[in-house]
């Protein structure tokens, strides 16, 4: 890649620099104005107009500058582009700025008519000639930013980059636990000091149940009723079905079976504990919330229905994906931890966009000026939803930001 040096840098002589300038002032300055005296209809004012931004254009080429090479060699020659321009008393906007504006106004006269068009060419090009339309976004994780693999992708994770550069600020808003959240965005770079969920960062975990503030401190937590935990326990072992209770940065069960493994092996969640009694998990520590494990049909004609009736003004029961069923404390939800983290950093609702697949998302859609649904999500969440997104397999989150978020 080529060095682009600063104007004032390009001719080291100070004998250069003074034939440099005067050229300049010969050039550009001169026959401009000679011409304007002369000429006083406007289609000769804009034809010299345009003349002087591609002469400068020209020259910045001639000395070594090219903005096609990459976006920060854009965004260099721009500058330089600005800075010559302004010197000659020049108060309109450079070649490359002009021309990227008509681009992205034209893109928008047709974007009612392909919606798609303006969305690529975000993608294509940079989000920083395009104003957030919000403060924050708030996403999902399952069956949302990551896909069908349980993986984010690499389009999705440049999209949060990008975002977040843009001044974005990008909370998660998930039923794991954030152990689990860190684990899978350290893998894109997107967790730690620099990316958009750490231990010192805002986030809203475990549908809504443990919720970190400012600086990652928690701000809320809520338990399950004991009762309830026991009365799940005794379930799980009567009826040889999967059970795991979440207790802030841990998981406890009460036998090896492979859905739990997937827990910690497909969702990265901590892996879970097997504890000798229904009475030892309940008593281990302060449980948040439990989820069963079954087939799809399994819990739609067996579990969902039984503990719906168990629960009832104990609990509730909700579903980020078809085979697994959760157990969590009632009156609560995803939305309304969300709620109490916007009061806490001071931000209305209508600063936020959501995006979110599942039932457990519903309340989180409706709280946003606009909520996102994705088309795999179900048809609740697409029911409540502003606009309904491609699916967590065709990226999603990505194609959310680009069309929406700027």
């Amino acid at each position: 890649m080529k060095t682009m040096l600063p104007m004032s840098f390009l001719c080291p002589n100070i004998f250069l620099n003074l034939i440099f300038l005067f050229l300049c002032w010969v050039i550009l300055l001169f026959p401009l104005r000679l011409l304007q005296g002369k000429q006083k209809k406007e289609g000769t004012r804009l034809l010299m107009k345009y003349a002087s931004l591609w002469l400068v254009h020209g020259l910045l080429h001639l000395l070594g500058f090219d903005h096609e090479i990459s976006e920060n060699a854009e965004e260099e020659m721009e500058e330089e582009e600005e800075f010559v321009l302004k010197s000659l008393g020049w108060k309109g906007k450079g070649l490359i700025r002009s021309a990227y504006d008509a681009e992205t106004n034209a893109n928008l006269h047709m974007e009612n008519s392909n919606g798609s068009l303006l969305k690529d060419k975000k993608k294509e090009g940079s989000l920083r000639f395009y104003k957030p339309k919000f403060k924050y976004i708030f996403c999902d994780m399952d069956g949302t930013l990551l896909n069908s693999k349980s993986q984010v992708s690499l389009t999705n994770a440049s999209a949060l980059k990008e975002a977040s550069s843009r001044g974005l600020k990008i909370v998660i808003a998930t039923g794991k636990a954030r152990p689990a959240a860190i684990t899978v965005l350290q893998m894109v770079d997107l967790a730690g000091k620099d990316g958009i969920i750490s231990e010192h960062s805002p986030g809203v975990f475990l549908q809504g149940l443990l919720v970190y503030g400012i600086n990652g401190r928690e701000i809320f937590k809520r338990n399950l009723d004991p009762n309830v935990c026991r009365e799940a326990g005794h379930y799980s072992l009567e009826h040889k079905v999967p059970l795991v209770a979440f207790c802030q940065d841990r998981c406890l069960t009460l036998f090896n079976h492979p859905l739990v493994d997937t827990l910690h092996t497909v969702y990265h969640e901590p892996k879970a504990e097997i504890m000798p009694s229904v009475e030892h998990l309940v008593t281990a520590a302060d449980i948040q919330k439990l989820i069963f494990f079954d087939t799809a049909e399994g819990i739609a004609t067996n579990l969902r229905p039984y503990w719906s009736e168990a629960t009832k003004d104990h609990a509730s029961v909700v579903q980020a994906v078809p085979d697994i069923l959760e157990i969590v404390p009632f009156g609560t939800s995803k939305g309304s931890g969300v709620k109490l983290l916007l009061d806490h950093l001071g931000v209305s609702s209508k600063e936020i966009m959501a995006i979110g697949d599942g039932e457990n998302d519903m309340e989180m859609l409706e709280l946003a000026s606009l909520g996102v649904a994705l088309s795999n999500g179900s048809d609740k969440t697409k029911a409540v939803a502003d606009v309904i997104g491609v699916s967590n397999d065709e990226d999603g989150v990505a194609d959310a930001i680009y069309r929406y978020a700027f």
